[in-house]
C-alpha cells in the first residue's frame, strides 16, 4: 500500500527531476570547492553559523517583547541578548569561532561515540553491530578532532561541510535520476 501511494506521489515530482539534478550537481560542485579551499569553507561555516545566531538572538528579543507579560519573559530576552552576542563574537572573530565549533564538535562526537558504545554492548538489542560501529567511528572522530586541536579548527568545520555537500549532492542526483526512470501511474493501472 504504501509503495502504490509513494509511487502516485512521484506523478507530482517527475516533472521537477531536471531542478533535482541541477540542485544534486550544484550541491556536489559546491562541496568539491570546499574540499579544495578547506580553510575559507571553515571560515564561511563559522560566518554562516554566526550570522545565523545573530538573527535568531534578535527574533528572539522581539518575541520577549510580544510576550513580556508572560513569565518567561526574561529566559527569552536572555538567551536572544546570549544569541546576539554570541553571533556577534563569531562574526567578529571567525578563526576563534572556527576553533570554538571544532571543540564543541570533538567533545560531540567523542561524547555521542561512548554513548553508542556503552549501549550497544549492554543492550545487545537486535543488529547491536552496528551501533557499535558507529560508536567506534564517532568516538574516533572525536578523538581525532581532538588530538589535531586546535589546528583541527582550521580543516574540521570545512572537510565536513565539504563532505556533506557531495554526499547529499550526489543523493539528490540519483533520486532524480529514478523519479525520471520510474513508471508513471497510469502505465501501472495498464499494467495491472
Amino acid at each position: 500500500m504504501v509503495t502504490n501511494r509513494l509511487l502516485f506521489e512521484m506523478d507530482v515530482l517527475r516533472p521537477k527531476w531536471g531542478w533535482l539534478l541541477f540542485i544534486g550537481i550544484l550541491m556536489a560542485t559546491l562541496g568539491t570547492i570546499a574540499l579544495l579551499f578547506v580553510p575559507a569553507a571553515t571560515i564561511a561555516t563559522a560566518l554562516v553559523v554566526g550570522w545565523l545566531l545573530v538573527f535568531s538572538g534578535v527574533v528572539e528579543m522581539a518575541h520577549a517583547f510580544q510576550v513580556r507579560r508572560w513569565g518567561g519573559f526574561f529566559l527569552h530576552l536572555i538567551g536572544g541578548l546570549l544569541g546576539l552576542l554570541i553571533g556577534l563574537l563569531v562574526v567578529t572573530h571567525p578563526v576563534a569561532g572556527a576553533l570554538a565549533w571544532t571543540l564543541l564538535f570533538a567533545s560531540f562526537l567523542t561524547v555521542i561515540g561512548l554513548f553508542r558504545l556503552i549501549a550497544g554492548f549492554s543492550l545487545k538489542f537486535p543488529r547491536w553491530g552496528w551501533a557499535v560501529f558507529d560508536g567506534v567511528i564517532s568516538l574516533g572522530l572525536g578523538i581525532l578532532v581532538w588530538a589535531d586541536w586546535p589546528w583541527s579548527g582550521f580543516w574540521f568545520l570545512g572537510l565536513s561541510v565539504g563532505i556533506s555537500l557531495i554526499l547529499r549532492g550526489w543523493s539528490y542526483v540519483m533520486f532524480a535520476i529514478a523519479i525520471r526512470n520510474l513508471p508513471s501511474s497510469g502505465e501501472i493501472r495498464r499494467a495491472a
